[in-house]
């Protein structure tokens, strides 16, 4: 016989799906639960309960093509332990409607925490909802977030980030991993090694783990370093001293400096330029952008400084790199 579980005690999420959403995210979010809510793969709703909320039941279609219809109009919100919010491709002009950005609001002022999955935390940040709060972002997405909310706490280095009222979740497949922290926090331990399991993951990361992405392809497996990478990454046009990135990955400037020359043979303040002279050289190839917007784009003062160091790097000055091009 199965366990019987208080309605009051279930895990309960509510999910709001956007337009063009990412269904993989989804997908893993709610297997998780799934799974985690019974033994095996009963798939019962015993330890938690989840719906897809709507303003309308008209189906949702994801970035793939797969439709999703919605389970339940905007009940109150206070029923759910949580609301995601599970985004997707950019380029959707109103990923939401003007009703879901409303009850959104109103969860929020009822303290009920709220998560964006994927590109989720741009409707949440769109709607107000993130202001005072640190947002995780995939590295894909870090220039777009910065660009429209740049009074905004954001960082591309870190998959997941879950604080008492918002969370944030780099989507893929570290929105599992965001899922079965909410499990072992709600449910328990052997419900999330459930889950895992048959998902086939063996273990899942934590809000510490770094985003699989290495600038310049340099191949390590220490995440300090993958994190100061990406981190340089995301500072391109404004750029940060070294102890502050020293600081950002946990190190003094001199521990960082010598992790830097141990597995990269170079220091952290040339591997910085040439992630920033990188991005020129693409912008110069894939733009018409003028020089000098190049120049201070990727933190240089001036089209002179950025030239000298570009020719030094690369062999040839960036109008060569342009004109090679363009014939």
């Amino acid at each position: 016989m199965k366990p019987a579980v208080p309605e009051t005690s279930r895990l309960k999420i509510g999910f709001i799906l956007a337009r063009s959403f990412t269904l993989s995210a989804f997908a893993l979010f709610v297997d998780t639960l799934r799974l985690a809510s019974d033994e095996a793969d009963r798939s019962g709703r015993i330890f938690a309960d989840w719906q897809v909320l709507a303003s309308t039941r008209h189906l949702i279609t994801a970035s793939c093509g797969v439709q999703v219809a919605p389970t339940s109009d905007f009940v109150d919100s206070g029923l759910f332990d949580y609301i995601v919010v599970v985004g997707g491709l950019l380029n959707s002009e109103f990923p939401v409607d003007d009703e879901t950005v409303r009850y959104l609001k109103r969860a929020a002022a009822a303290k009920v925490p709220l998560i964006g999955v994927c590109t989720g935390t741009f409707i949440l940040a769109e709607a107000g909802l993130m202001k005072h709060h640190r947002t995780c972002v995939s590295w894909l997405h870090y220039q777009a977030f910065r660009q429209r909310f740049p009074d905004h706490q954001v960082r591309a280095d870190r998959i997941f980030n879950l604080d008492r009222s918002r969370g944030s979740c780099a989507g893929g497949s570290s929105a599992a991993d965001m899922a079965a922290s909410i499990v072992r926090r709600h449910i328990s331990e052997r419900a999330e090694r459930n889950a895992l399991e048959v998902l086939q993951i063996d273990k899942a990361r934590s809000a510490l783990h770094i985003q699989p992405r290495r600038p310049l392809a340099i191949e390590s497996d220490d995440p300090r370093l993958q994190a100061a990478l990406i981190m340089m990454e995301s500072h391109i046009e404004n750029t940060i001293s070294i102890p502050e990135l020293a600081a950002s990955v946990g190190l003094s400037r001199r521990q960082l400096e010598r992790l830097f020359m141990e597995k990269t043979q170079s220091s952290p303040a040339l591997v910085y330029k040439r992630v920033r002279l990188e991005r020129a050289k693409q912008l110069l190839l894939e733009t018409s952008v003028p020089m000098v917007e190049i120049a201070i784009e990727v933190g240089f003062e001036n089209a002179s400084h950025f030239s000298r160091a570009f020719r030094e790097t690369f062999g040839l000055p960036p109008s060569k790199v342009r004109s090679a091009i363009s014939n």
